[in-house]
């Protein structure tokens, strides 16, 4: 599914009209949409769809959009980047260790993201209930796509995780562009923001991002070298790619990784540091 994007751009003069074509991500799958649309960042927006059951495939994005959009952000990052909030208050810091780095059994690190309750109140509060409860406690990372992002947050309990697939929280307003690093929650539309978690991997940040309404609720203080070493082996989700099918995880858990996808990096245990 591609979403053609027409940019105008000016050179010597002439008046130059592009084509470029990126894809529409849908959070349960990909619908047969293609529209014609003046603009110069990917629809990188999920859209909810109706009578899934709560076993939809919340996808959120393709990697293939970084390879078609490169050219078109890079013109446009400086001009319509949203400003960091450098003097935000602190809010807690959150340790996550982290197993099968690089794929490797015994290959272990901890992370560090620091919360910023000025930047995402409403995302804040979540992820500090979700560490609180021990949600993301042996979580895979079950999409790691280098140079984009890397995602989390299905719990492996299908049980548990039944139990938070429909809890949304509302949409926080976006404060601060989603630079390198920073830690933001998946979403399939507006106001649907649940359990999934995903870091900004690329050095120039995604700043594509923005306008599309994910917004940063924290940042990796140490570790990011880890972040980088999460497995990615597996790429892209099924049906896109040949990595975990969502839907199955839903489902069957940590169980179907497991027998499937054994390299996965996953989560030993996230705790509030402070």
């Amino acid at each position: 599914m591609m979403l053609i994007r027409r940019m105008m751009l000016a050179a010597s003069g002439f008046v130059v009209l592009l084509s470029v074509q990126t894809p529409v991500i849908d959070a349960f799958g990909v619908a047969p949409v293609t529209k014609p649309s003046v603009a110069s960042t990917s629809l990188l927006k999920a859209r909810s769809q109706s009578g899934t059951n709560g076993d939809e495939n919340r996808r959120g994005f393709f990697h293939s959009v970084m390879q078609r959009v490169l050219l078109g952000v890079s013109a446009i990052s400086g001009a319509n980047a949203i400003p960091g909030a450098a003097l935000a208050e602190d809010g807690k810091i959150v340790e996550i260790a982290i197993e099968n780095l690089d794929g490797e059994p015994g290959k272990t690190g901890t992370i560090r993201i620091q919360l910023k309750p000025e930047w995402a109140p409403k995302g804040v509060a979540r992820f500090e209930e979700l560490v609180t409860n021990g949600f993301y406690n042996d979580c895979r990372f079950f999409r790691v796509l280098p140079g984009f992002i890397a995602q989390f947050g299905i719990n492996g309990d299908p049980s548990v995780m039944s139990k938070w697939r429909g809890a949304n929280i509302g949409d926080d307003p976006v404060k601060v562009s989603n630079t390198r690093g920073t830690v933001v929650f998946a979403t399939a539309g507006p106001n649907t923001r649940t359990t999934q978690i995903f870091i900004n991997t690329r050095d120039q940040g995604n700043g594509f991002l923005d306008r599309q309404g994910f917004s940063p609720f924290g940042e990796v203080i140490e570790g990011m070298d880890l972040v980088d070493k999460l497995y990615a082996g597996y790429g892209e989700g099924a049906p896109s790619g040949k990595g975990p099918n969502q839907m199955l995880l839903q489902k069957q858990g940590n169980e179907y990784l497991t027998t499937a996808y054994p390299k996965l990096s996953y989560i030993s245990k996230a705790t509030i540091a402070n």
